[in-house]
C-alpha cells in the first residue's frame, strides 16, 4: 500500500510503498477514505510521544470501509462504513468496565502505538469495542474530521464541562479562527494579540468570567488565561496537548482555591458516546462540516503535517485523495 512514512523524528516524511496490514484476531483492517491532519500528528512527528517506534506511519483521525475482519470479531463485516475514536480501549481493564475507554489502562492509538491512517489501509484493534458505525447521511470527510479535535471538544463541553444553556464558554485566540467562530454564532471574541489583558477582556464581556473555558491550543499562556478568566466555581477543560517544554505549565492555584474552580482534562471520547453526538448533528445543533478548512491529497499531507505548528489554516484539514 501507499503510505506516508517518517524514519527519523523531525525529518521530512516520504511517500513509500509498504506492506498491507493484516487484521489482529480481535481487529479489522480498514480502507481509509479520509483522514484528518491534526497537531497531535505533528507532536508525534517531532518526537513528543514515547509510544512511537521508527519507522512510523502517522494519522489517527479516520473514516473508511472495513476491508478485512479478524476471526474473533462479531459485530463488523467487510463493507461496513466506520470511524473510530483516536483512543481505543482494551475492553478488559477496570476503566473499560466502567465505560471509560478513553482512559483505558492498556489503550491503543492508531498513528502512535502502531501505524496510522496516512495510508491506504490501517489496522484497528479491539473492533467490537471501539469501532463506530457511520450514519448513511454522514460523508467520510466529515466523519474523519470528528476523530480527535471535534470529539475531544464535544466531550470537553458536554461531558466534562457539563455546559448548560445560558452559560459563557471561552475558547481560541487567532483572528482567522475567531472570524470562523463568529460566522458560526459566537456572541463575542477576544484577540489575545490585540488586547492588553485577555483575562480582563473576557471577564468584562461575560460580566464576571466564563462558566466553562477550554484551552484547545495546549500552551502555558492559553492554559493560564483559561483558568484565570473563569468566574467562581467555573470549569477549565484542557483539550490541547501539553508536551515537551509545555508539559508543566504554571497554574494560578490561589485562584483555583479561592474561586473553587475545577480543572479537568478531555482525552478523546468513547465509541458508545458517538450516538449522542450524531443525534445532535442530525438535529442540526452541530454542523461539523462547517469546520472543514480544506481537503488535500496524501502527497500534500506531508507539507501539511510539517507545518502544523504554524497554524496556517482555519478549520480542519482532511486528506481525501489517496
Amino acid at each position: 500500500m501507499k503510505a506516508v512514512v517518517f524514519e527519523a523524528f523531525s525529518a521530512p516524511p516520504t511517500i513509500q510503498t509498504v506492506a498491507d496490514p493484516t487484521p489482529e484476531n480481535h481487529g479489522v483492517v480498514v480502507k481509509v477514505m479520509a483522514t484528518g491532519v491534526c497537531r497531535s500528528d505533528w507532536h508525534g512527528w517531532v518526537g513528543h510521544d514515547t509510544d512511537i517506534e521508527l519507522p512510523h506511519v502517522p494519522g489517527h483521525e479516520l473514516a473508511g470501509i472495513v476491508e478485512a475482519v479478524g476471526k474473533d470479531v462479531t459485530r463488523w463485516k467487510v463493507g461496513d462504513r466506520i470511524t473510530v475514536p483516536f483512543v481505543g480501549g482494551c475492553g478488559a481493564c477496570s476503566e473499560c468496565s466502567a465505560g471509560q475507554h478513553q482512559v483505558c489502562d492498556r489503550q491503543f492509538q492508531p498513528g502512535f502505538t502502531h501505524w496510522g491512517s496516512f495510508a491506504e489501509y490501517v489496522s484497528l484493534h479491539q473492533a467490537d469495542i471501539n469501532l463506530v458505525a457511520l450514519p448513511e447521511s454522514l460523508d467520510f470527510t466529515t466523519a474523519a474530521s470528528l476523530g480527535c479535535r471535534f470529539v475531544t471538544s464535544f466531550r470537553a463541553v458536554v461531558d466534562q464541562g457539563q455546559t448548560r444553556a445560558g452559560q459563557w464558554v471561552a475558547i481560541d485566540i487567532a483572528e482567522d479562527k475567531l472570524e470562523l467562530a463568529r460566522s458560526l454564532g459566537a456572541v463575542a471574541t477576544v484577540n489575545a494579540s490585540r488586547v492588553a489583558n485577555v483575562v480582563e477582556a473576557v471577564r468584562d464581556i461575560t460580566q464576571g468570567g466564563a462558566h466553562v473555558s477550554l484551552d484547545a491550543l495546549g500552551h502555558p499562556t492559553t492554559c493560564f488565561n483559561s483558568i484565570s478568566n473563569l468566574r467562581k466555581r467555573g470549569k477549565h477543560v484542557q483539550v490541547g496537548l501539553m508536551l515537551g517544554e509545555h508539559s508543566t505549565p504554571i497554574i494560578p492555584m490561589s485562584t483555583v482555591i479561592a474561586k473553587e474552580l475545577e480543572i479537568l482534562g478531555s482525552h478523546g471520547m468513547q465509541a458508545h458516546r458517538y450516538d449522542a453526538m450524531f443525534a445532535m448533528m442530525q438535529s442540526g445543533k452541530l454542523a461539523p462540516q462547517k469546520l472543514i478548512g480544506r481537503t488535500i491529497s496524501l502527497e500534500q499531507s506531508i507539507e501539511a503535517l510539517m507545518n502544523m505548528d504554524k497554524f496556517e489554516v482555519a478549520g480542519v484539514t482532511v486528506v481525501d485523495r489517496f
